[in-house]
């Protein structure tokens, strides 16, 4: 009832304002927050080559945040802070997803983050390393892609982020099907200091933030510099294991040696991180009408995720059906290492055999409680971007350079490799994920006067993309196979000197548990090379009829030639009401990431471990299995909008769109390895018997359909600034045809259903004096997750309910430069629905939650399950 009072009494003021305002017909401010009207008029630099676009005349829908509006989220992750803002941006919290953890795939209108293109001041982004091969719904709607990983951009940096939601791939080139995204960067002069600390209500994830900018402008140009540190803490929202809980109660003398004891032995929650992002943005004039620029980007991160806990003894515990299940300790736990080696020359103990005597190992002697696995994931981004732009007359050029290069690297403690027994190390390094980019770009315009309303803008240009991925190789333990890797014959001394057979152990699994590191075999260098041409043309037909075409050209040494065009048109109907419409074709070139990345991990099926693999489409495994060559998605693009500006300082938009999109690139569903497989295909001996192989694949074709809406409006009352905001999106996905073969029903559902359909958020920023309030409050809808909770004859078994969310922030500003904010996110504490008793889930009610400890859904869903966070923010700007 709270937050259904919050709700209403946000949605009142508004009426209320309103209607006042209508009443006196106020004229604005002119320091009013640039959240409406000033951001209207706000030129628009996206899917448009024209100078004099802005939000209310643009033939094409796009969305201006400011940077106030993002270091106000209380985030030092950009995902994190876009997502509460654009209602169609999706991203998972992804708690133990292997390093999917430590770069999320985010998502734009249900698709993936490598079918959005991310640019800085106006130049394509750079790739992460890390292509997402992590299985189940964490990574479900980016599951196969390759994007950005714009969490490297610190917020500060950034003058305002213009995000286009359309396809633009004519004119930007792959990879902008769902839309672009571009990061203006700040050009102003003054220094700026933030600091920020909050932590979650239930006590835990301490978040330390601390920015500042700097920037100098003069006759001879500008420079302006950005720096950020950030740190924030565990936090853990499962319940405890009952395997842990039977040990801790059968073994009181060693409960202390439990993992993380007395809290979980694993933590379902956001990993502990920390990071440095920094960013320079500078030009020098050479002439009146031209200069020298560049801009780069430097980050680096460190996370800390906790893998699942192996047990070291069985038992059992009754779930909420009533039924008695096993929790099983991990197989090599129950294996008993024989360490003396038959006696050489001995017939009946031949070599390679080992006594069956009191020469033992068992793992519990090295994890008597058993072990939890710490994934460790260190990120690096360079980019630097150097380029000469200017204009004579209505001639203008931009010649760009920009070099790139993301990396990650993997390590892990508290681990083993069963397969090397008492030799095994308990730290390893699995080697590094490496991305690099190489791009030129010749950009040109002429504004050519025919006569008509507008000059005819004519753009035209040139690009050559170099990409290549790279994986180094990790230390041996990490991927290697020991010993023990094959079973021991085991023989019993029965007289002196002779032996009888006494049968064999146990093969173990190879490479570290919970992670498989490269191996020199799979290490490689992989490139792809490309070069594109692009003309486009904008005019004015009439006063009221804008147009625009575009067209481009691109080859691919992989795999040839694309072609796409898009066309686009707004009509001025009345003052106060223009239509829009675009059509368009695009298209995503597959990385030599997505087509050679090749990587082992260990996954979990009712705490059953086993490990699986993902293999190169040009693997032998894959192909046994009918991997074939990859091709670029095809994508033609629908929209239509209207541009409603009712009354003075309010301005509406709608826009719908159709994505219907071919060719779609994601990965198989796993296909489990038999012994006859792993006879044929020796190679499948680190995924093993019982283990899972996938590899990508275009498996299937996919139509989104959407409404945005986006509404704004500004007004006073009793002397107070008033803004209103509201922007909604629906979308929907629909797989229209796909490989029953490769796809699984469960990732269709995930496809079709892991967002929500309906997302909304009202925004409401009060002002007078010094005092400001800020309350937004979000809607979304149900969702589903069914590859993590299966599904039904073709229904996924749990729908999580929508739910609302509120935010809310104070503020105070003294001495003019100083700003004190207090604030809280989810403010009343609002989780996603928990995991409730079904045919694939299991709740023990001695702990409350799953065998594994899951309370809440593992992805997060759309708000992530950490609760309430509040905050204290102080901001000193000169």
């Amino acid at each position: 009832m709270i937050r259904i009072t919050t709700s209403v009494t946000a949605l009142a003021v508004a009426l209320v304002s309103s209607a006042a305002a209508f009443a006196q017909d106020a004229p604005a401010p002119a320091d009013a927050p640039a959240a409406s009207s000033d951001v209207a008029e706000s030129i628009v630099v996206l899917g448009t080559r024209r100078t004099d676009r802005t939000l209310t005349n643009s033939a094409s829908p796009v969305d201006v945040i400011s940077s106030d509006e993002l270091t106000a989220q209380p985030s030092a992750n950009m995902m994190d802070a876009l997502k509460n803002i654009i209602p169609s941006f999706y991203v998972g919290q992804n708690t133990i997803s292997d390093a999917s953890t430590f770069v999320r795939s985010p998502s734009l209108r249900g698709l993936s983050g490598d079918q959005v293109l991310v640019m800085l001041n106006g130049k394509r982004y750079n790739r992460s390393a890390l292509v997402q091969v992590y299985g189940g719904s964490d990574t479900g709607l980016g599951r196969g892609a390759q994007g950005p990983d714009i969490s490297a951009i610190p917020a500060l940096a950034v003058g305002n982020v213009q995000v286009l939601r359309e396809g633009a791939t004519a004119q930007y080139g792959s990879d902008a099907i769902a839309g672009v995204l571009n990061y203006g960067l700040r050009e102003d002069q003054g220094f700026e200091v933030v600091g920020r600390m909050g932590q979650y209500y239930a006590g835990d994830g301490e978040s330390y933030q601390i920015a500042a900018n700097g920037g100098l402008k003069g006759d001879w140009g500008f420079i302006n510099l950005t720096a950020e540190y950030d740190d924030d803490g565990q936090t853990s929202r499962g319940k405890q294991r009952p395997s842990a809980a039977n040990f801790a109660k059968n073994y009181p003398d060693l409960a202390s040696q439990l993992p993380n004891y007395p809290d979980p032995v694993q933590n379902w929650g956001s990993s502990p991180s920390h990071g440095f992002k920094s960013v320079v943005n500078a030009a020098l004039n050479v002439t009146d009408n031209s200069k020298i620029y560049f801009f780069g980007n430097y980050a680096r991160s460190r996370g800390d995720q906790s893998f699942n806990y192996r047990a070291s003894v069985s038992s059992t515990a009754t779930d909420a059906s009533g039924v008695v299940r096993n929790q099983g300790a991990n197989s090599a736990f129950n294996n008993i290492f024989y360490l003396t080696p038959c006696p050489a020359g001995n017939a009946t103990c031949p070599s390679g055999g080992f006594v069956k005597d009191g020469n033992t190992f068992r793992f519990g002697s090295l994890y008597p409680a058993g072990f939890t696995p710490r994934f460790v994931g260190k990120t690096e981004e360079i980019y630097g971007v150097l380029g000469y732009k200017g204009h004579t007359g209505d001639f203008t050029y931009d010649l760009s350079g920009s070099w790139a290069r993301n990396a990650l690297s993997l390590s892990m403690h508290n681990s083993a490799n069963f397969s090397y027994g008492p030799e095994t190390q308990t730290t390893f390094q699995f080697g590094d994920l490496i991305q690099k980019e190489l791009n030129f770009n010749a950009d040109f315009t002429y504004a050519l006067n025919l006569g008509l309303a507008a000059p005819l803008t004519i753009s035209a240009g040139a690009e050559y993309r170099k990409e290549i991925y790279a994986q180094t190789s990790g230390d041996e333990q990490s991927y290697g196979a020991g010993p023990y890797a094959v079973a021991q014959p085991l023989y019993a001394m029965t007289a002196p000197g002779v032996y009888t057979s006494a049968g064999t152990t146990k093969a173990q699994g190879v490479g570290a548990s919970g992670y498989a590191g490269t191996s020199p075999e799979t290490a490689g260098k992989w490139s792809q090379q490309s070069y594109a041409f692009y003309l486009g043309l904008e005019t004015d037909l009439t006063k009221s009829l804008t147009v625009g075409a575009a067209g481009r050209y691109e080859h691919y040494n992989t795999f040839g030639d694309a072609w796409v065009g898009k066309v686009n048109a707004l009509y001025k109907i009345i003052p106060g009401l223009s239509i829009r419409g675009s059509v368009g074709t695009g298209f995503h070139a597959p990385s030599p990431g997505q087509s050679n990345v090749s990587i082992v991990t260990t996954s979990f099926n009712n705490g059953v471990a086993f490990q699986s693999g993902t293999y190169p489409t040009t693997n032998p495994v894959a192909q046994y299995y009918g991997a074939t060559t990859l091709t670029p998605e095809k994508s033609t693009n629908y929209g239509a909008g209207v541009i409603i500006e009712p009354v003075r300082n309010m301005t509406l938009t709608v826009d719908a769109y159709q994505i219907s999109l071919r060719n779609r690139i994601g990965l198989t569903q796993p296909f489990t390895v038999t012994a006859a497989d792993l006879a044929t295909q020796p190679a499948l001996l680190p995924v093993g018997v019982d283990g899972q192989v996938q590899y990508f694949t275009n498996g299937f074709r996919t139509r989104t359909r959407g409404i945005d809406a986006v509404a704004t409006y500004r007004t006073t009352l009793a002397r107070a600034k008033l803004n209103f905001s509201l922007a909604y999106n629906y979308n929907k996905t629909k797989v229209t045809g796909y490989n029953p073969q490769v796809v699984s029903t469960a990732q269709l559902i995930d496809a079709e259903n892991l967002s929500p359909k309906h997302r909304a958020v009202f925004t409401t920023n009060w002002s007078l004096d010094n005092v400001g309030l800020t309350i937004r409050e979000n809607y979304y809808s149900s969702w589903t997750a069914a590859q993590d909770y299966g599904e039904t004859n073709g229904v996924a078994n749990q729908i999580f309910g929508s739910k609302f969310t509120t935010d809310i922030e104070l503020s105070y500003t003294f001495h003019d430069h100083y700003t004190l904010s207090v604030g809280a996110q989810n403010f009343l504490d609002e989780h996603p629905d928990r995991l409730k008793q079904t045919s694939s889930v299991q709740i023990y009610p001695m702990t409350g939650g799953t065998s594994d400890g899951q309370v809440y859904p593992r992805n997060g869903g759309p708000f992530g399950f950490n609760g309430g966070f509040y905050y204290v923010r102080l901001r000193v700007k000169y």
